[in-house]
């Protein structure tokens, strides 16, 4: 199974006050810190090695994480610095701790999807694949056109009526994909996204099954009370 970023270094300003001294990552979920269900997820699919990408409160992350061995992992740490990279300028940073091909997860998502299917869908002869959820504007703004099997653009800040899917939260990406961006250079995943769509460079893998998210108040009791009835299978 290919190595996991995990995305943890936001602000997550839209939950206020609630973690300006807490990171989204650590927020109590049914009864644990939220990255523990993401971990023992990961775990249970046959992952081994994790990198979390952390800025804000990351020595918090770090701390109540540690080196994986309580969630039979290897985890390693990439840190921002000095200034936020954005989320494709993070994973840029810590490619030398990755595979080759490596899958990425959001730090505030937790996807109830078999990881093994979607790296055995992943066409290595493109750059990245994304998964993909049918969203008629439900969750977010619909970001994807996706026609008889195939991404046909993918494009975040400028979204069309005719795009119906969204990005699910889950993807793979070869490490050559970050040629395009110079080293240190501050930038959204979603921008990488949008230049391999416009290159056809990413694959899609389509999922029926909602994903969760503690980004909002309202995520977050989705979350809880799904988790609170969760079995790892």
């Amino acid at each position: 199974m290919y190595s996991v970023a995990i995305l943890a270094g936001g602000l997550a300003s839209r939950l206020g006050e609630v973690t300006k001294k807490l990171p989204k990552s650590l927020i109590e979920i049914s009864g644990k810190p939220f990255i523990f269900h993401q971990l023992d997820i990961l775990k249970s699919q046959g992952v081994k090695n994790v990198v979390l990408c952390v800025g804000h409160l990351g020595q918090m992350i770090e701390s109540a994480v540690g080196d994986g061995r309580n969630f039979n992992l290897s985890i390693k740490y990439s840190y921002d610095g000095e200034k936020q990279l954005g989320t494709g300028g993070s994973i840029k940073k810590a490619l030398h701790l990755l595979d080759p091909n490596f899958f990425v997860l959001y730090g505030d998502s937790f996807l109830p999807i078999n990881f093994e299917k979607v790296q055995q869908s992943y066409n290595e002869k493109k750059l990245g694949l994304m998964t993909i959820i049918k969203n008629d504007n439900v969750w977010d703004l619909s970001n994807v056109l996706y026609l008889d099997g195939k991404l046909i653009e993918y494009n975040k800040r400028n979204p069309k009526p005719s795009m119906k899917y969204i990005d699910y939260g889950l993807s793979i990406l070869n490490k050559n994909a970050f040629n395009y961006f110079i080293n240190e250079q501050i930038f959204d995943l979603s921008d990488l996204f949008a230049l391999l769509s416009s290159k056809s460079e990413l694959g899609a893998f389509e999922v029926y099954e909602r994903f969760y998210e503690i980004g909002s108040q309202k995520g977050i009791q989705e979350t809880e009370d799904y988790l609170n009835n969760f079995k790892l299978g």
